[in-house]
């Protein structure tokens, strides 16, 4: 397995896959022919059906500016590789094409060729069977064996990933108004946070969590700064339950980076052994694997042993299976927001249930991303990010009606 850096990217919203992987293959391109006179982009698939919604359009021009760029969208053509495929034309003041280069963003601001060019392994197990039999027979839990094989300076990064983290909570409640996009959707983050001071017990702490959540979702759907966990669309859970135990049960930070240590190494097991991508496999490879980190991580926090924490993350991912990834008009807004909030009290119950238990239980947490895998193969494509079918396609009719 890879870093678990790659699980957790720092950069601007709305889509890791839309948005932060087509920008980052525009530099690279931008790079190599600093003389084109100009470009043409050509975008297939789940990029081309949501990707005005994902600003994707928008990402490349920019970067490219002040070159002239052409976009050509393709929508019903789907790449056999992956459904996220584009192709880069350098053109000269003739006409002609210079060089030309396809390459799909898949998922978490990564692109194929990251899986293409001999990326190196940080981790010599590539399941979480493997690493719970080391972690037994080693006596450590999850955070050492981040720190075995990624060495100290792992710390470096996840101290500046939780900075990251917090920013986005605090500017997502600072900030309010209508977020960018033909939904014209209300900020709700500063609402439900000040009306969590009406409240008391419980109630309290889950609108206080909801707002956390909420907050950093609605960041991201306004392209501000977000980190992957592991993905853009599912970046509030994570950041949620960290912020809310570390204010609510006074956990000092370098407790949550030891828990941010235990999550990434969950979604790198998912990421190398299914897909975190919506436009792969649905919803459920970006809220049910945020939601896994999350649970994981919380188990970590209040104690769980190696087991709990498998099992919390297991439950994380296997109720979330069959999610499809429907976003109204394309925009990481509708149901994406909401489910970062209520993904995030899902998390917290499967911790507490697992700490309830002696860890044992019946499905592991590799079967689960098995059958993520094999679900999301099966889903129409019309469910996997490209807003005709579900939730999109029936707000839609019913719009027009």
């Amino acid at each position: 397995m890879q870093s678990i850096k790659d699980i957790f990217r720092i950069g601007n919203g709305p889509s890791s896959s839309h948005t932060m992987g087509p920008l980052r293959a525009t530099r690279i391109f931008k790079e190599k022919h600093t003389n084109a006179s100009s470009f043409r982009v050509t975008l297939y698939g789940s990029l081309a059906a949501t990707g005005k919604g994902h600003f994707t359009d928008t990402a490349i021009i920019n970067e490219f500016k002040p070159v002239s760029t052409e976009i050509i969208w393709r929508p019903k053509e789907f790449l056999p590789e992956h459904p996220n495929g584009l192709t880069f034309e350098a053109i000269d003041s003739n006409g002609n094409t210079l060089d030309s280069w396809t390459t799909f963003s898949i998922g978490g601001g990564a692109l194929w060729e990251d899986n293409l060019n001999s990326p190196t392994q940080v981790y010599p197990h590539k399941n979480m069977h493997e690493i719970l039999h080391y972690l037994n027979n080693s006596g450590k839990t999850y955070w050492e064996y981040v720190e075995e094989f990624e060495g100290p300076e792992i710390w470096i990064y996840l101290t500046e990933v939780w900075e990251a983290m917090k920013n986005s909570i605090h500017n997502g409640l600072e900030n309010d108004g209508v977020i960018p996009g033909a939904l014209h959707l209300s900020r709700k983050a500063a609402l439900y946070n000040t009306r969590s001071q009406g409240f008391s017990g419980s109630l309290k702490r889950k609108t206080l969590l909801f707002s956390y959540a909420l907050a950093v979702s609605e960041e991201n759907a306004s392209c501000g700064k977000v980190v992957t966990a592991p993905t853009c669309g599912s970046c509030g859970v994570l950041p949620a339950v960290l912020y809310h135990i570390s204010k609510d049960y006074e956990m000092a930070d370098n407790k949550i980076l030891k828990a941010l240590a235990t999550a990434g190494i969950f979604g790198n097991v998912i990421k190398t052994n299914g897909s975190i991508s919506g436009a792969e496999v649905g919803c459920q490879g970006e809220i049910g694997s945020a939601c896994a980190m999350a649970a994981a991580a919380a188990t970590k926090l209040f104690g769980g042993t190696p087991p709990q924490i498998e099992y919390a993350a297991e439950m994380g991912l296997e109720h979330h299976l069959g999610l499809t990834c429907d976003p109204i008009g394309g925009f990481v807004q509708i149901p994406c927001i909401e489910r970062n909030a209520f993904a995030a009290t899902r998390a917290l119950d499967a911790s507490a249930f697992a700490i309830l238990s002696d860890g044992h239980h019946y499905i592991s947490f590799d079967k689960v991303i098995e059958t993520m895998l094999q679900t999301g193969h099966d889903l129409p494509s019309l469910y996997k990010e490209t807003s005709i079918g579900g939730l999109a396609a029936i707000v839609k009719e019913k719009d027009e009606d």
